[in-house]
């Protein structure tokens, strides 16, 4: 296949967990590409996410490295071949790619965890809501690609929505609830279509309120972890002053994941969260 000049998250995924295969198999990518039939620049280009096989190669190459985990090899080659161009293609080159990144692994994931303190999740911010928060943007951003960033996030709602939606856990700090971005009006507008969206089965919205006191997590902003349909495949994606972060080593995947269990822990109920939002709201 021809090289992907800019392989995005999911393409580089695939190829740092075959390069996890190949090093846990103790094999040098000259052996390996000697025993695929090609050399050792092609499985480079394979482990860096710019040159795609198809399912045939990546399950000889798991043979090669005498992977024995059936489910992970199915999930591996579920992101094989040619894929679908997915909705958030119409934004690439119109707003940075770790937005289009961060859609992609949301649409693959099978379920979602945020945890938020000083910003409300992204997949649950009204349109009003979201272009205040990229009007805080220094310099400030032209008003076009507000627009745009504005309705790629609006469009990312959908994992949430349709027959089979993306089940999600969201914990959010109570600083983050009385941030009032853009007037009290369009915080209120927000907080009620945060209660909406916590009517849905497949949403939980937990709220860490300020007497609960420290956290894990507490001192990151916005963390999403999206769950692959094997666990080795899962994804972290954290925000920084220079762009989208995304962390996939198997130690941090564990760190993360026990962070968020724990965080959670000192989350509200479901129900006493949405009482909670309830009493922001009616306080405005």
């Amino acid at each position: 296949m021809a090289p992907k000049q800019a392989p995005t998250v999911r393409q580089r995924r695939f190829g740092a967990e075959l390069r996890r295969l190949r090093e846990e198999a103790g094999m040098s990518a000259p052996t390996a590409g000697g025993l695929l039939g090609t050399d050792r620049t092609m499985i480079s280009n394979i482990e860096s996410g710019r040159f795609g096989i198809s399912e045939e190669r990546l399950r000889r190459l798991a043979s090669i490295y005498q992977c024995d985990d059936p489910a992970l090899i199915d999930a591996l080659a579920e992101m094989t071949g040619r894929q679908k161009p997915g909705w958030w293609e119409e934004y690439r080159g119109k707003i940075p790619p770790g937005f289009l990144d961060v859609s992609e692994i949301e649409h693959h994931a099978v379920r979602l965890r945020t945890v938020q303190t000083a910003h409300l999740p992204g997949m649950f911010q009204t349109e009003e809501h979201a272009r205040a928060v990229f009007d805080l943007f220094l310099p400030p951003l032209p008003r076009l690609e507000v627009e745009l960033r504005v309705a790629h996030r609006l469009a990312r709602q959908s994992v949430l929505l349709g027959d089979k939606p993306t089940p999600y856990v969201g914990v959010i700090h109570e600083a983050a609830l009385r941030m009032q971005l853009g007037g009290r009006k369009v915080t209120r507008a927000q907080l009620d279509h945060l209660l909406s969206a916590s009517d849905r089965d497949n949403v939980a919205l937990l709220v860490i309120p300020f007497e609960a006191g420290g956290f894990p997590l507490m001192g990151d902003s916005s963390v999403l972890y999206a769950e692959a349909p094997n666990r080795r495949l899962d994804t972290v994606h954290m925000d920084s002053p220079t762009g989208a972060v995304f962390i996939d080593s198997p130690t941090q995947l564990t760190h993360f994941r026990t962070r968020l269990d724990l965080a959670q822990k000192v989350a509200l109920a479901p129900g006493k969260s949405r009482d909670f939002i309830r009493s922001i709201a009616k306080d405005l």
